[in-house]
């Protein structure tokens, strides 16, 4: 086996591994506050809502599934 698609490979694993943790300390859609409360404070809440640790990991999950994909991707193109 070639080098370049075992480190390639390797670098999946440990980014599906991520992912999978990444997805799993994600709070649900209706927990917290915003499940419980609604109206005003709802719109209150969601004022600081791209500070919140939900948010980072939203957005952390993103950004690991485009790298996922592109490993994907990468490792389906490289002959082997």
């Amino acid at each position: 086996m070639e080098t370049l698609p075992l480190i390639l490979t390797v670098i999946q694993i440990v980014t599906s591994v991520f992912l999978i943790v990444v997805v799993l300390f994600q709070s649900g859609k209706r927990s917290g506050l915003s499940g419980a409360i609604s109206g005003a404070a709802d719109a209150f809440l969601t004022k600081n809502k791209a500070r919140t640790w939900d948010a980072r990991l939203a957005r952390m999950t993103k950004w690991v599934a485009v790298l996922f994909i592109v490993l994907t991707i990468a490792l389906n193109l490289i002959p082997q």
